[in-house]
């Protein structure tokens, strides 16, 4: 009876070891099926629940100067998000960050309590706002926020040709200027990066700053010089504050290359804080505002004439100070008679009834055609945004008053770009060059991606046309209306224009008009083409009284800078021949000296501009007669010249400028 309990008792175990180890041999077969078969699949099931895609950007491209000055950088500053589910106590956290992030208690508290997973509360912050941010969020062991990096645009140069730069809007898109036109070529890449997140779908932190963004982009060099912009500038800031006006334009160009040196408006703003400024103050009037330029376009009109052989220098009219042409009764500006005058005076005085006479003989369909040659009537194809077509006749729809206005430079509006670009043409043998204000392209690594070369749109008049023209300009500076823009040892070309302003409704503003001085030099070999406009002064408002000697005095410190020696040099300018400072400048005498300097005539005294600004030490030294030279950026160091030396009228003076 024993026995066979005991073999009952050893055949039940017997079963239940088989059981457990058949249970054993699913279990393991499951296991094995798990790791070996179903174990990538999921892993990777779990993997894709805690990673997530994230896009990181490269810095945008970087703008520089034809000399390599930087105009606009990118640099990466973190962007603070927030997770509101993550957020333990709102108030608690928009109380103590508000204040840090410069954000109003009741506005951050709304952002962190609106529903979702993610949104931004700041971006691109100052490296100084998130180190705070840091510091709190750490004190006080907030939750729910993250850091992300982002590309910050900055214009180390301020308001310096802000309006061909433009700006950039917080998601790295060109919003204006050269950062809109050329948005393609230098906005930074993006690059997709798979990120760790935890269980909540935020970020780990680590897994996003061990990614870098490759950096791909393109670096954009312009045609602007630097000094030259800073020269043109402050020249319109001048303008601005001794006439009064309401707007100013100035273009510098090279008329042999088509390139533009200096471009500028007025008013202008800070590119770094563009959203403190208007939309008014953004506008690059070089491009996209329209005028009737008045007598500088008469220069254009006599080149249509001479070269049609309608005119000649020498020939003589007889002028009554006026002209009758159908019901249209067109005056000298002056009001004046000359009586018997060669065409050579009728160009220098700028006579509207000779040139009246001149168009009509020429005609709407001849008139119409130079304009067009001229580059009139349709855009330049500049590297800019904006950019205006102008008005323009059609030839059939003009009446004999309509030659006759337009011969005087109205029933025309052209753009100031447009009519250097014609001016530029004279002074290059009659032959027109597309203007352009991007030099070249380069990859990040240095390689020469495209390269502008200057390109020639047409031979608008020949050569002896167009040198004919040139002696003629040059006789308005010499002998004739534009007088007060005659630039000593040099010989310049030039032709004054006032017209009345267009009123975008129809007809004339009353009483209001637009003072303008387009020229060249040194006419034996032009090297500089300059136009200056004056939009509504207040006051004087001839061009040859407010236009001209402003436009005469940045002439001369360009041709200066530049090294162009005046007439009867027998070299380089000593005081420009460098662009570049030594990391010293020792004085040659000693500035502490108190001793009275007796300055003798024709001879001015160097000033001091140590301590001071850029544009203090140029309105300092513009007071003084003289020319700056600004090397660097900052506040001044050092100077070729030292104060109380002596030196001639027009000086430029080299300043070295450091960062404080």
């Amino acid at each position: 009876m024993m026995l066979k309990r005991a073999q009952g008792l050893q055949k039940r175990i017997a079963w239940m070891m088989i059981l457990l180890v058949l249970v054993f041999l699913v279990l393991l077969g499951k296991l094995a099926r798990i790791q070996f078969w179903e174990g990538p699949l999921m892993a990777a099931k779990a993997q894709s629940q805690l990673r997530e895609s994230k896009r990181l950007h490269s810095p945008r491209g970087t703008i520089y100067d034809r000399g390599g000055r930087e105009l606009a950088v990118s640099n990466v500053n973190k962007s603070l998000f927030a997770d509101p589910e993550g957020i333990k106590d709102a108030d608690q956290t928009a109380a103590l960050l508000a204040p840090v992030l410069g954000m109003k208690t009741e506005e951050l508290h709304e952002l962190i309590s609106l529903k979702g997973r993610f949104v931004w509360v700041r971006r691109t912050m100052e490296p100084e706002m998130t180190e705070q941010v840091k510091r709190v969020m750490k004190e006080n062991h907030l939750s729910g926020f993250g850091f992300m990096d982002e590309s910050k645009r900055y214009y180390p140069s301020g308001s310096l040709a802000a309006q061909v730069i433009g700006f950039v809007g917080t998601d790295d898109t060109g919003l204006d200027g050269l950062e809109l036109s050329l948005d393609k070529t230098i906005k930074g890449s993006w690059t997709e990066q798979l990120v760790d997140t935890d269980v909540r779908g935020i970020p780990i932190f680590k897994s996003i700053f061990t990614f870098a963004a490759q950096k791909r982009t393109q670096n954009v060099f312009l045609t602007l010089d630097s000094n030259i912009q800073f020269l043109a500038e402050q020249g319109l800031d001048k303008a601005m504050a001794t006439t009064g006006a309401q707007a100013a334009t100035l273009i510098v160009m090279n008329p042999k290359t088509g390139e533009v040196l200096a471009m500028a408006s007025r008013p202008t703003f800070n590119p770094n804080r563009f959203g403190q400024s208007n939309s008014a103050s953004w506008r690059n009037r070089a491009v996209n505002f329209i005028y009737e330029p008045g007598s500088t376009f008469k220069a254009l009109v006599t080149a249509a004439a001479i070269q049609e052989n309608e005119v000649s220098p020498d020939e003589r009219f007889f002028d009554k100070g006026y002209i009758q042409v159908g019901d249209r009764r067109i005056q000298n500006w002056s009001g004046d008679s000359y009586g018997n005058v060669p065409f050579t005076d009728i160009f220098k005085q700028s006579l509207n009834t000779g040139f009246v006479e001149v168009g009509l003989r020429v005609g709407a369909q001849r008139l119409c055609d130079y304009a067009k040659a001229f580059g009139f009537g349709h855009s330049t194809g500049i590297e800019l945004p904006g950019e205006e077509e102008g008005l323009l006749f059609e030839a059939k729809d003009m009446r004999p008053s309509d030659v006759a206005t337009m011969a005087i430079g109205q029933s025309i509006a052209v753009t100031p770009l447009q009519l250097i670009a014609g001016i530029s043409a004279i002074a290059n043998d009659g032959l027109l060059l597309k203007p352009h204000i991007v030099k070249e392209i380069r990859a990040s690594d240095g390689t020469l991606v495209k390269k502008t070369e200057p390109e020639s749109v047409r031979q608008v008049v020949s050569t002896q046309t167009a040198r004919t023209i040139a002696m003629l300009m040059e006789k308005v500076v010499s002998e004739g209306g534009g007088k007060n823009a005659a630039v000593k040892g040099y010989r310049i070309a030039g032709k004054t224009g006032t017209a009345e302003k267009l009123d975008p409704q129809g007809g004339y503003y009353k009483g209001r008009y637009i003072a303008s001085f387009a020229g060249f030099g040194p006419v034996e070999n032009p090297q500089v083409s300059i136009l200056l406009i004056i939009d509504d002064p207040n006051g004087v408002y001839y061009g040859g009284q407010i236009a001209a000697p402003i436009a005469g005095d940045i002439l001369g410190q360009i041709l200066r800078y530049l090294n162009i020696a005046p007439q009867g040099s027998a070299g380089q300018l000593p005081e420009t021949k460098a662009l570049s400072m030594p990391a010293a400048l020792p004085p040659k005498r000693d500035e502490s000296d108190a001793t009275p300097v007796v300055v003798p005539p024709g001879k001015v005294l160097v000033p001091n501009l140590r301590g001071k600004s850029i544009r203090e030490a140029g309105e300092i030294l513009s007071q003084a007669g003289l020319a700056l030279v600004p090397l660097g950026s900052g506040r001044c160091v050092g100077q070729d010249y030292p104060p109380r030396d002596l030196v001639d009228p027009g000086t430029a003076i080299k300043g070295r400028f450091e960062p404080e």
